[in-house]
């Protein structure tokens, strides 16, 4: 299925006004995303898929597998597993 299809704006458009009332960073990076900006724009909200559309195409329309990132993490992850978090802290500081 093409990213222009209208299931897939659809589900966009749903999952943006979710994302856009809860403020929700990007899952990538855990940064704030700028949800005013243009489509292009390297902070500018994008919806990222967890398991990669282009190895598991049967996931593209599922909404749990899509997560909130910033244009310029999703095109730096590819379809690659993210990054693993660096973990809780132990100690106070």
């Amino acid at each position: 299925m093409a990213l222009d299809s209208p299931a897939y704006r659809a589900l966009r458009a749903e999952l943006r006004d979710v994302w856009t009332a809860q403020q929700a960073p990007c899952w990538v990076c855990a940064q704030p995303i700028d949800y005013l900006a243009p489509a292009h724009d390297p902070e500018a909200l994008d919806v990222d898929h967890v398991k990669p559309r282009s190895t598991h195409p049967h996931l593209e329309l599922d909404r749990n597998n899509c997560r909130p990132s910033h244009v310029r993490c999703n095109r730096s992850r590819g379809n690659r597993p993210p990054r693993p978090a660096i973990g809780t802290v132990t100690e106070q500081w």
